[in-house]
């Protein structure tokens, strides 16, 4: 199938966060999105943006059946790791489910890949729930290291009262 990736712009927002719920249903969380696109114009279009994204747009003769043309994102951003150096963090990769099976995930994986390498970035890192085997055997076939296993890394959260209580200690420090 005949596709494009390319940086997102603000314009695509709409899409983006269309997709993002796409996502967050297919990961049986859709309650946890708390952002709209207009968030996402705002975070990521500004003058020290929070993330970058890259869209998979095919052409108007394959579009979707509800006539989306975006089809896909990578939504990332910059991390740093005290033992290794710059590295980059995918948050989110999303094909449309009519899509899948054509590339565009690979394409927009190595797009990343190609835009860490470029800012000198290390390691390409991102997170994966335990059930989604599809993604994880995908990741797994591009070489990708489950540090679960490997390592026994876990991810961290503080969130809602868990931030406020830590920032409000702060005060008293």
């Amino acid at each position: 199938m005949n596709f494009k990736i390319r940086p997102a712009i603000k314009e695509d927002c709409k899409e983006i966060s269309r997709m993002i719920m796409e996502l967050a249903v297919y990961e049986n969380m859709p309650d946890q999105v708390k952002i709209a696109h207009g968030e996402l114009e705002r975070d990521g279009f500004c003058e020290n943006p929070f993330f970058e994204c890259l869209v998979a747009e095919v052409p108007e003769e394959h579009k979707s059946k509800e006539g989306f043309t975006v089809v896909g994102y990578a939504l990332y951003f910059y991390t740093y790791s005290t033992w290794k150096g710059p590295s980059i963090f995918l948050e989110d990769l999303y094909v449309m489910p009519e899509f899948r099976g054509n590339g565009i995930g690979k394409g927009l994986l190595c797009k990343v890949a190609e835009v860490g390498k470029k800012k000198q970035c290390v390691r390409l890192q991102l997170s994966v729930l335990d059930w989604n085997t599809p993604s994880r055997d995908f990741y797994a076939a591009k070489g990708a290291q489950d540090l679960t296993v490997t390592e026994g890394w876990h991810a961290i959260r503080f969130d809602g009262q868990s931030l406020d209580n830590l920032a409000n200690e702060a005060a008293k420090i």
